[in-house]
């Protein structure tokens, strides 16, 4: 891969740390989210599918994943 991911943490992120980044810039080019941990940047990345990170978006956005 030529293009390094640009990571940004949601603004909605301020619980402490427990944050994931994700990188955006890769979509249009790779057809990829990579996501990571906040606190272990240098840990691994999971790329995930375009259609499944907004699969979870919307997800999250519905209350889907709201604890019970």
């Amino acid at each position: 891969m030529t293009e390094h991911p640009q990571w940004f943490t949601s603004s909605y992120s301020s619980n402490g740390g427990d944050c994931i980044e994700v990188a955006v810039n890769l979509v249009a080019t790779y057809g990829i989210v990579p996501v990571r941990d906040s606190k272990r940047v240098d840990g691994p990345v999971l790329d995930v599918r375009t259609a499944a990170f907004s699969a979870f978006v919307a997800g999250v956005q519905a209350g889907k994943f709201d604890a019970a």
